[in-house]
């Protein structure tokens, strides 16, 4: 996307003391691995993009708040959230629990790394309390857990997943990600994840669900994030390519109708520019 680039792992420190430099409050990490398989193996290289990415970026700025994506999508060679079974009609499906297992390991991977916060993303049922648990019985009791509790079906993810190469190969996401005309189940998710331990909450995308955004943030106490994600992003950067509107101001509003709507902090690829925006 313009102004968004895959990173390598070298250029981890300096992209920590930039986000210092520019006041960000954290950052968030997904991983391209060198291989994919359908077991998402890569996902628990301790030398893999993401713990090494931790690290140096712990290293050279140890007050930066580093928060790690934990899902299998971008390690799996089928691009699902989860590893897959055969169903007895003979399909493949997602297997829930045994896609828990290997969520618990790698969010212990991220935090063996340095990760102070582990956002698991993948929707499966229970999640939460399995890496809850993982990360207590490895000592990493004061590790956060920022859930993706809230995750529609959503178009707007279309830029990340080319970019990361994780779209579905098959079906899609429907089967465990929320369906965009449900409200309704945004807040028993939440109060689900809330309840299995989580310390934060995220709703994602954020802009089509400010309406969610504020119900969550009026049915739960949670610090409470919003991702403003990638196809949300590259709507306003092809809009103001194309002379349609005032990049910069359409930016901010967006972000303050995020905040607007109850969000506590908001992840956003505008973060660079918001933040020399406003000093």
């Amino acid at each position: 996307m313009p102004g968004v680039s895959q990173l390598p792992v070298g250029a981890a420190a300096e992209t920590a003391r930039e986000a210092v430099r520019r006041g960000l409050g954290g950052i968030l990490l997904f991983g391209l691995p060198r291989t994919k398989d359908a077991r998402g193996s890569s996902a628990l290289d301790p030398d893999g993009p993401v713990p090494r990415a931790v690290a140096e970026m712990k290293a050279a700025a140890p007050d930066l708040i580093v928060v790690t994506d934990v899902c299998v999508d971008e390690y799996t060679d089928h691009g699902h959230c989860g590893l897959l079974r055969k169903a007895a009609n003979g399909a493949l499906e997602v297997d829930n629990d045994a896609t828990l297992e290997v969520l618990a390991q790698m969010a212990v991977v991220h935090a063996r790394a340095g990760a102070d916060v582990i956002a698991p993303s993948d929707m499966m049922d229970g999640r939460v309390a399995r890496i809850r648990r993982a990360l207590d019985e490895a000592s990493f009791e004061d590790r956060s857990i920022l859930s993706y509790a809230v995750k529609y079906a959503s178009s707007f993810y279309g830029p990340f997943r080319e970019a990361a190469d994780c779209a579905p190969k098959f079906g899609d996401r429907a089967g465990y990600q929320m369906d965009p005309a449900n409200a309704r189940e945004a807040l028993r998710e939440a109060r689900l994840d809330e309840e299995e331990g989580a310390d934060m909450l995220m709703v994602k995308p954020a802009l089509a669900y400010l309406d969610v955004i504020r119900a969550v943030r009026q049915d739960s106490t949670l610090p409470l994030f919003a991702y403003n994600v990638s196809g949300e992003y590259a709507m306003l950067k092809a809009a103001a390519a194309a002379g349609m509107i005032d990049y910069s101001r359409a930016v901010m509003e967006v972000l303050v109708s995020i905040r607007r709507a109850g969000a506590d902090g908001i992840l956003t690829y505008h973060a660079i520019e918001a933040a020399e925006w406003l000093g």
